[in-house]
């Protein structure tokens, strides 16, 4: 199977690194990036075909991902729309609904949306993925076979999910690593030295995150193995039950879920 990245930023980049460490060859991966220097950048260090514009080599793939800013898609899409038939279009620009990338491919609906996160730059991404009606289950396997590469993927049934998806795993390392801020803060405030507060505050975050993958309990149950009556973890949590700790930041990923939707209206109205 053919696969042409059209962008080859950040994301696409551990994609399509992903992939190749689950055993694709670089002779049927192809990136098309209008910068000369990342083309040289990625060709030297994956070893891939890349192209300066989507020529007829890079339309001979059988699966295309759109990689490239949510802003730029509409006007990538439409000069691409003469050569996508026949093929499936993975689309990972944020904000930017299928329907909308349909009309912009001259009804084209072989496509499947994926909201990705950052984490998959280290093969610990987990993505949201939907597709369009028309998609056969040979293609959403090889939608999922592409995410998978790099981490864990959910299935949506509705697009509109896809906006929660953004709200809670897309946006969601930035509140991880907000709260990590917090812990190394409290923990330098506490006299610890800088080099020991990030590490006993990233190591804890991995390592909860680890327990809990590994474990049956919910997180909930957990919490409450770790908090003794009259104890110190309790001491803490009391603190952030009174202030509502909680409930502030469902409130605000159902803001960023609000943002996505808006979003979606934006892209799709601009076009």
């Amino acid at each position: 199977m053919r696969i042409a990245f059209i962008g080859g930023g950040n994301m696409a980049t551990a994609i399509l690194g992903g992939l190749l460490q689950q055993g694709y060859r670089g002779d049927d991966i192809g990136v098309v990036e209008l910068m000369a220097d990342a083309r040289a950048r990625l060709r030297d260090q994956f070893k891939i075909r890349v192209f300066a514009a989507p020529d007829a080599e890079v339309l001979a793939a059988q699966v295309l991902v759109f990689a490239v800013k949510p802003q730029q898609l509409a006007d990538v899409a439409k000069s691409m729309a003469n050569g996508v038939a026949g093929k499936l279009v993975i689309s990972i620009a944020a904000g930017i609904r299928s329907t909308d990338l349909s009309r912009w491919l001259n009804g084209h609906d072989n496509i499947v949306r994926v909201m990705p996160n950052t984490p998959s730059l280290v093969q610990a991404g987990v993505a949201g993925l939907y597709a369009m009606p028309s998609v056969s289950g040979e293609d959403r396997g090889r939608a999922e076979a592409l995410m998978r590469s790099v981490g864990e993927v959910v299935w949506v049934d509705e697009e509109q999910a896809i906006d929660a998806v953004t709200a809670v795993s897309g946006s969601g390392p930035a509140y991880v690593f907000y709260f990590i801020e917090a812990l190394e803060q409290a923990a330098r405030d506490l006299g610890l030295a800088a080099d020991a507060a990030r590490t006993l505050s990233l190591h804890t975050f991995l390592g909860a995150a680890k327990l809990a993958l590994g474990s049956a309990d919910a997180p909930a149950t957990l919490r409450a193995k770790v908090t003794s009556k009259g104890g110190t973890t309790e001491r803490a949590l009391l603190t952030l039950e009174q202030t509502q700790v909680k409930q502030q930041i469902v409130d605000a990923v159902k803001q960023a879920a609000q943002r996505a939707r808006e979003l979606g209206d934006e892209f799709g109205q601009s076009r």
